[in-house]
């Protein structure tokens, strides 16, 4: 998939019987994810303007382009929906889109490299990095804190990191 799309937002399977989804928003202000279309699949075969028709559990119902029944809309359940990088609002210094994050090398303190970022977390207690080292057993999970994370540096394409020394 080309790196010029974000994704925004899941389709969680059918609400009702006359093809709206169930839709997940992962903007800041869920609602926006509407301003963003079209939206994407992830390969970029499809695409779809999105209208919100109401607010629902965990999200909201939404109606796609080109979804009239219950099993269309049932067929796109786990669909993850994708937004032109041009769509969306320019972020503060420190704030960061994940898809920029994953993939970069992480370095700590005193220049040794740590591993490469796979995945960002985020379980309702804030933002965890997933750190791929070869050779080790488990990840480093690691909270994307400033004190944890002093340096991004989109640029270089690395990140410095101070993890707490590990007790085995």
């Amino acid at each position: 998939m080309a790196t010029d799309r974000i994704c925004v937002g899941a389709i969680g399977g059918a609400f009702g019987v006359m093809g709206e989804v169930r839709l997940k928003s992962f903007c800041a202000q869920p609602e926006a994810i509407a301003a963003y279309a079209p939206l994407y699949t992830e390969d970029g075969t499809r695409s779809f303007s999105l209208r919100i028709t109401r607010t629902v559990n965990n999200g909201f119902a939404a109606r796609l382009s080109g979804i009239t029944s219950k099993e269309e809309a049932d067929a796109m359940r786990g669909v993850e929906l994708y937004a032109d990088r041009s769509m969306l609002p320019n972020l503060p210094d420190d704030e960061f889109y994940h898809s920029d994050l994953i993939g970069l090398e992480v370095f700590d303190t005193g220049g040794t490299k740590l591993g490469t970022l796979r995945a960002v977390h985020n379980h309702g207690a804030g933002d965890i990095l997933e750190i791929f080292a070869p050779g080790r057993k488990t990840a480093l999970l690691l909270p994307f804190t400033r004190a944890a994370v002093p340096t991004v540096d989109l640029t270089a394409g690395r990140i410095i990191a101070d993890p707490p020394e590990e007790t085995e």
